[in-house]
């Protein structure tokens, strides 16, 4: 393979990597990565998942998360106690301290779409709307990795 064709894999390679999660900043806090898993054809729910980041100075908390691809979105945690997963509603929602980052991702911190309108598909996006209980409100989109994917660019791994 020529020099100029590697070249040009590689910036195709980092244009997709670049354009699978878009990144969204509101006030003082950092939306990074958020992505969820493509559903099966009779799924009632799917999870969501991203990085937040706090980067001023003074706490502010996720309080609530809406999309119109499910009938409610709720903020959840999953915990292990002894051998027992367990999964929660966070009714207070999500504390982000200054400073701090505080991951959403499967088997922890999760938004949970309940009574999915249609089934997520893989490579589409699902629209959601952040509330935050400082900073406001935004809107993001959330990428549909494969069924199964750990993180965001697995693909099913």
């Amino acid at each position: 393979m020529s020099f100029l064709r590697i070249v040009f894999a590689a910036a195709l390679a980092l244009a997709a990597s670049a354009a699978h999660a878009a990144d969204y900043k509101l006030g003082a806090i950092e939306i990074k990565q958020p992505w969820t898993r493509a559903t099966p054809p009779t799924a009632p729910a799917g999870g969501g998942f991203l990085v937040l980041v706090n980067t001023g100075t003074t706490p502010d908390r996720l309080i609530a998360a809406t999309s119109p691809n499910s009938a409610k979105v709720e903020l959840h945690e999953m915990t292990m106690e002894g051998s027992i997963m367990r999964m929660r509603e966070l009714p207070k929602g999500i504390e982000l301290p200054p400073g701090a980052t505080v991951t959403l991702k499967p088997g922890s911190l999760h938004l949970m779409f309940i009574d999915l309108k249609a089934p997520f598909a893989r490579d589409t996006k699902v629209p959601a709307t952040l509330v935050f209980e400082k900073a406001g409100s935004i809107s993001v989109e959330l990428t549909v990795e494969a069924m199964g994917t750990s993180a965001p660019g697995q693909h099913g791994r």
